[in-house]
């Protein structure tokens, strides 16, 4: 599951019929006045900057200012944009239209086991935590569509009439049609509200998650994801994303600045042992990264020299239990490759390499592997015989090679 900033979310919203309200993204306040002269209603409409970062809270951290004119979103863009919270500079500001409304309502899609939920409510904003037991709910099953006449229905149970029944249902509608075509997790729009100047049901504020994965289907999916951590992605994990986009199987790239052991494994289920079996002898991980899937062998080596790039480690794990369908002989080969690369920019140095693997010609690639150590890199390779635990044991010492 992926989260969008409001930005591009807003677009995706735009895209399927829904209104939100005029917007701007900026990372600089100079470039308000040239967006002015393009934008008229940023002359006339009070607005509203806001961090445009993933983090809770921003009102009470102080990154959203209200009610603003032009002077005013300068003044407070350039404020914001000199903040950083927790470690992260807020790079981005997210500047929208005050839309003028009395009511607020909630409406959501999400992803269940069964199919997916449309979820609506004649009340929003924090009203929905204290009444979510008051929430009405469609249920939609895998692979069937939302009706027009069932959100209808739903915007009805909710207590909404006339006009405002239909505008609700459509808007319902709308939103389970994106959900259902651009790979949707979780969708809120809390709040939405009636526009007094129009009339028009406005997505004021959202929450969208879509699946990441998902990425290689959405030829117009030109954005980035928001970092899930308090901070923005690095270079290079937003080099292994794009790359993940694009390949049959999975790389996967998160780094842990402090640690001294690096990991390079074959599935999740690898990444998720060899870091608990790290932690639990007393090491610190570098990162968390996965190829899995079957990918091409160029993907794995750029998967590779990220992490033999990483500032500080001392140790690289790689591999994981025994492959399925992975060929171990294409995969080793991407490995060795940015080994190699690595090399020649000078990284790696005191750095020990730990393998262990089986699965499809994994003799030949356990051979090649074994190679290396003729070309002066310190490592130690290991069939599907050893247990992943004396990976874990003798990389950091507590057991002899």
């Amino acid at each position: 599951m992926a989260k969008l900033l409001e930005g591009p979310a807003m677009g995706l919203f735009q895209k399927w019929g829904i209104n939100v309200p005029h917007h701007v993204v900026i990372s600089d306040p100079d470039q308000l006045e040239t967006l002015a002269a393009a934008n008229p209603w940023m002359k006339n409409a009070k607005m509203v900057a806001k961090a445009h970062e993933a983090l809770g809270g921003r009102f009470k951290l102080g990154l959203v200012k209200v009610n603003l004119d032009l002077a005013g979103v300068k003044a407070a863009a350039k404020e914001i944009l000199a903040r950083e919270v927790d470690g992260m500079k807020i790079s981005q500001v997210i500047v929208a239209e005050m839309i003028e409304h009395t009511e607020e309502y909630y409406l959501c899609v999400k992803s269940t086991r069964e199919g997916a939920e449309i979820l609506m409510a004649k009340f929003g904003g924090i009203e929905v935590e204290a009444n979510w037991d008051k929430v009405q709910r469609n249920f939609v099953e895998v692979g069937e569509k939302s009706a027009p006449g069932q959100c209808t229905e739903l915007a009805k149970r909710c207590g909404f009439t006339g006009d405002l029944a239909q505008k609700m249902a459509a808007c319902a509608h709308s939103l389970f049609d994106m959900f259902d075509n651009e790979d949707g997790q979780y969708i809120e729009i809390n709040p939405v509200v009636v526009d007094k100047r129009t009339g028009d049901v406005v997505a004021l504020d959202a929450v969208t998650m879509l699946d990441g994965d998902a990425r290689f289907r959405h030829k117009d999916w030109n954005f980035n994801w928001a970092a899930e951590f308090g901070r923005a992605y690095t270079d290079s994990e937003k080099e292994i994303m794009e790359i993940d986009s694009k390949v049959k199987g999975s790389v996967k790239l998160i780094e842990i600045p402090g640690g001294e052991v690096a990991l390079l494994p074959a599935g999740g289920g690898a990444s998720v042992f060899y870091s608990d079996a790290v932690v639990n002898l007393g090491g610190t991980i570098a990162n968390y990264s996965e190829y899995s899937g079957d990918p091409p062998g160029w993907a794995v080596q750029a998967l590779t020299e990220r992490v033999a790039a990483l500032h500080g480690i001392k140790h690289i794990i790689v591999g994981g239990a025994i492959a399925n369908f992975t060929d171990v002989k294409v995969t080793f080969q991407g490995i060795i490759a940015g080994f190699r690369n690595a090399k020649d920019k000078g990284l790696l140095k005191g750095v020990k390499i730990w393998v262990r693997r089986g699965g499809p010609n994994e003799a030949i690639g356990l051979a090649a592997m074994r190679e290396l150590k003729n070309e002066g890199f310190d490592i130690e390779v290991f069939d599907r015989y050893t247990p992943l635990t004396d990976i874990v044991d003798m990389a950091l010492g507590k057991k002899k090679v």
